[in-house]
């Protein structure tokens, strides 16, 4: 791969998805890129991102971004969230969703699944009456591969090892036996959540506001501009009161002109009226 290969395809990237890719990222794009290559049996990494720069190569430009991000996810990562979550958050919003309210919660890069099934898990074990609330869970994600997987709801045993054994027992079959055993995540969690493709950096065709936004490893991979232009977004979708979760190498720039205060670690709520922290 000759600089100007890379050029272009970190271009791409950047463009298309606010992908960075620093020169010493050369050897994992050219890796990866390498595997489309084959697939489309393109002999050259110059003729390959001729193709994605033509108008017959935009569907391609979708699967070089997939190839080129890393979907790595587990099941209550990050658990002191999880804990802010069933403790600090989801107490109020029960009691104002079996008051009719409606209440919803966004996975935003959501991977696999494990993130929008962890908190769906969290949810229902607080409330197995959810299923009769008004009570939803927005899964997205800029790979559509990820999104076919995680839809599916089908992980190995190693995958849900970082789920407690009682909730495994609640809300996972064990489908097959010895080396094609898995774990099927059952009907009632999956019912919970809409998974939908979405670019972060593209319009979102949403309506209505969440009371909890999960976006977490995801802006690692941009640019301080482009997560500056992003996080007053997260806030305009954010109710009053709401809260936002971020990555552990993750932070809100002191640059940044928000209403979101500090609230636990990588945690920011909006205040609410009465400009106060639950």
């Amino acid at each position: 791969m000759s600089d100007a290969d890379f050029k272009a395809i970190s271009d791409i990237a950047y463009s298309e998805a606010g992908l960075v890719f620093p020169p010493e990222k050369a050897p994992l794009v050219q890796s990866r890129i390498t595997r489309r290559l084959r697939q489309l049996k393109i002999t050259t990494f110059s003729d390959y991102t001729a193709f994605v720069n033509s108008e017959q190569g935009l569907t391609e430009r979708k699967v070089m971004i997939s190839s080129l991000t890393t979907n790595v996810s587990n099941f209550f990562r990050e658990s002191h969230h999880f804990d802010i979550l069933r403790e600090d958050i989801l107490p109020n919003l029960l009691s104002r969703a079996r008051a009719g309210d409606r209440i919803r919660l966004w996975s935003a890069g959501c991977s696999t699944g494990q993130e929008p099934y962890s908190i769906a898990m969290t949810l229902l074990d607080m409330a197995p009456d959810a299923s009769t609330l008004d009570v939803k869970i927005l899964a997205t994600d800029i790979d559509p591969n990820v999104i076919v997987t995680a839809k599916r709801g089908y992980y190995d045993e190693r995958a849900i090892c970082d789920i407690d054994e009682a909730l495994q027992k609640k809300y996972t079959e064990t489908v097959g036996n010895g080396r094609k055993r898995g774990f099927q995540i059952k009907e009632c969690v999956r019912n919970l959540i809409s998974f939908r493709e979405l670019n972060l950096l593209s319009e979102w065709p949403i309506s209505g506001i969440f009371d909890v936004i999960f976006c977490r490893n995801v802006v690692i991979y941009f640019d301080e501009m482009t997560q500056l232009s992003l996080w007053p977004r997260f806030e305009a979708v954010t109710a009053p009161g709401g809260w936002l979760f971020v990555g552990h190498s993750e932070r809100l720039s002191d640059r940044l002109d928000t209403e979101f205060i500090a609230a636990g670690p990588t945690a920011y709520q909006r205040p609410s009226p009465a400009n106060t922290i639950i």
